[in-house]
């Protein structure tokens, strides 16, 4: 069955880069944008209209992607980015819905996704999702972006197109150690995923850090880094806990807990004691103030309990940074969590949700953050979260 998808902002660099890869793949598409015959220039097999015929544009589709946007490389104002960003949007979807179009998807930015961004285009863009939610009568997906690159980059990563096409291979892999970024052809899947009904809600569009062999790379040397300094500077500390621990209570100095990490493997995780020793096996947010002995107090609070699980990032069963290992027990975050893709990504020490407070008596939410953070890590971020975890 052929679907049609019209394309607002389609002579666009998003646009430009999206609509080769959409046009083979079983979709009609009809394009929009403010110079209509100029799209005829770029993509003569498609229809192109300008955005004073949207509602003629819009008849039959069964949904709209919509690029139109002021970007965050431009030095527009708050106003004009406004202007574009919320009301324009809303126009655009106001004569999708009425048009009859259900399904609207939304390219808006990663950057809205950080309330302490303030720069008028993050602010803009998240004026416009919220104004997008407040609407009824359309199924509204936000298909979240970083910088989109093809065999060209544009926006502020243009200068790269200088180097020869081997070289700018490399320098996307450099870049998007560092900073999310995401290839034509993973957002064109995401828009025929999104059409097929396979995603839905907020789709965060990235290149998957595991597939980044300087990311992993890196990740790794910040791991071995962290185990040898703990050993070097901290072992001594660790084996005067272990003794504390085993003159304060009964029981031993270490606890061993089975846990689940990458691809639903179970591994055994290990930390100081900070429980009794009949306390029942159960996630942290669980266990009952009484089960913990004083020392543990002292040790959960200051988070030196975490210290031994350098055995664990040694042998590569976690990471410094990623979602927290649950329980095999909590089944409801599991299935979360596979439902979105967390088991994808090593677990970690620390990350993204702990910085966040956010713990396993919120298994939804958790899940969700868990997932956000396994498509938006890269070396700044897991630095990032490294510091906020120290001074937090």
């Amino acid at each position: 069955m052929t679907r049609k998808l019209a394309i607002t902002g389609a002579s666009g660099q998003v646009g430009r880069l999206v609509v080769p890869r959409l046009s083979g793949s079983g979709i009609e598409l009809v394009l929009l944008g403010r110079d209509p015959s100029r799209i005829r220039t770029i993509f003569p097999e498609h229809a192109a209209f300008g955005y004073d015929y949207m509602r003629a544009a819009f008849t039959g589709c069964d949904a709209i992607l919509h690029l139109a946007v002021t970007n965050n490389d431009r030095s527009a104002s708050l106003e004009k980015m406004r202007i574009v960003n919320v009301d324009f949007l809303l126009k655009v979807a106001t004569a999708a819905r009425d048009s009859g179009i259900r399904k609207f998807i939304n390219a808006t930015t990663l950057h809205a996704l950080d309330a302490r961004r303030t720069d008028p285009y993050s602010q803009t863009k998240r004026e416009g999702e919220s104004a997008l939610a407040a609407m009824s009568g359309m199924d509204v997906v936000q298909l979240r972006l970083p910088s989109v690159y093809g065999d060209r980059f544009g926006g502020r990563l243009g200068a790269l197109n200088r180097l020869p096409l081997f070289a700018r291979r490399l320098a996307a892999r450099i870049v998007g150690a560092f900073f999310p970024v995401v290839h034509a052809d993973r957002v064109a899947a995401a828009v025929s995923g999104i059409l097929n009904g396979d995603l839905a809600g907020d789709v965060i569009c990235t290149d998957p850090p595991e597939e980044n062999a300087i990311y992993r790379f890196a990740r790794r040397c910040l791991d071995l880094a962290f185990v040898f300094a703990v050993i070097f500077f901290l072992g001594w500390l660790m084996v005067i806990v272990w003794i504390a621990v085993r003159l304060t209570s009964p029981g031993p100095g270490l606890f061993a807990q089975s846990r689940v990490g990458r691809g639903e493997t179970v591994f055994t995780c290990y930390k100081f004691r900070t429980m009794a020793e009949d306390a029942p096996q159960a996630g942290t947010h669980e266990v009952a103030p009484g089960h913990i002995t004083p020392l543990g107090r002292f040790l959960r609070k200051t988070k030196i309990d975490e210290l031994p699980q350098v055995w664990n990032v040694a042998r590569g069963e976690m990471n410094l940074v990623g979602p927290r290992p649950c329980l095999p027990s909590q089944t409801e975050l599991i299935d979360r969590r596979r439902k979105l893709g967390v088991f994808e990504c090593t677990p970690g020490v620390t990350g993204l949700a702990q910085v966040g407070g956010i713990d396993m008596s919120e298994p939804e939410k958790l899940a969700r953050v868990d997932a956000e953070y396994c498509r938006l890590r890269t070396i700044v971020l897991d630095i990032k979260l490294l510091f906020a975890t120290i001074f937090h």
